[in-house]
């Protein structure tokens, strides 16, 4: 069983949503629901050739996971339809929701999701919950990161605060002008205010920029939740140590001594 070596890692850094949250799923269909009801009837491409017809729907396998899984919201937006060969005008923040321009395709993304969490709630995954007092038990410092301004409210309404030390989301990453994943920016922030080197801690992921980000930030460790099992090769390629299903799967060894705490 693959293993957190807490005699050289002395912090865990999580991303949000489908690692801590059962929330990648709720993104997921938010986007589809967007996407699908701007390509509906589009069939003129413009830019680049693409792999798909224009108007073709919205593949929460094919093109959730390749172009939007893991990123901001603006730039899933833009390299999701740069992959249909579509190119839409930025936009402004005042424009509505759902409107023909990048700005306003993801506020209707942004409206989708806040409405169904706010309906339904936020359920955490049991395994993700029981690996991190493991940690904090044996001394770990632990964050958790998202490319979302929803992070801390999401984080939250599962009733997880308690256990994150450091919380970095995309109210920072505005703030600070932090670059994107697969940029390490964001894994970097929270490794800084967690008061540790990248190399004595580890990132733990479950989309390819994600896994990318830790590898080209020098993370002592890279773990990828691979659940659908359909993503190991790419995440390991991607620069993963460990791919695991479900966190069940990764044991704890070792204690961070009192005096690195």
């Amino acid at each position: 069983m693959a293993a957190i070596d807490l005699t050289r890692l002395r912090g865990v850094v999580l991303d949000t949503d489908g690692v801590v949250t059962d929330t990648a799923r709720v993104h997921a269909a938010a986007w589809k629901h967007v996407f699908d009801t701007f390509l509906r009837g589009r069939s003129e491409p413009s830019g680049e050739p693409q792999q798909r017809s224009p108007e073709a729907p919205f593949d929460i396998r094919a093109d959730y996971l390749r172009y939007v899984d893991g990123r901001p919201r603006l730039d899933g937006v833009r390299t999701f339809l740069a992959s249909r060969g579509i190119a839409l005008p930025e936009g402004a923040p005042s424009d509505p929701p759902g409107a023909p321009t990048v700005r306003g395709l993801a506020m209707a993304k942004d409206a989708l999701f806040m409405r169904e969490i706010e309906e339904h709630g936020v359920a955490p995954f049991p395994s993700t919950v029981a690996l991190l007092h493991e940690l904090r038990r044996r001394g770990c410092r632990t964050a958790v990161v998202s490319a979302s301004r929803h992070c801390r409210a999401v984080v939250a309404s599962a009733g997880l605060s308690h256990l994150f030390d450091v919380v970095v989301d995309g109210n920072d990453s505005a703030r600070l002008g932090l670059p994107g994943k697969p940029d390490p920016a964001l894994f970097l922030e929270a490794a800084r205010r967690l008061d540790l080197r990248p190399a004595e801690t580890a990132v733990v992921e479950d989309a390819l920029p994600g896994v990318e980000a830790g590898r080209r930030g020098g993370f002592g460790m890279v773990v990828a939740v691979d659940r659908s099992g359909t993503q190991a090769g790419a995440l390991e390629a991607a620069g993963a140590d460990v791919v695991v299903q479900d966190l069940a799967e990764l044991a704890v060894s070792g204690r961070v001594p009192v005096e690195l705490r």
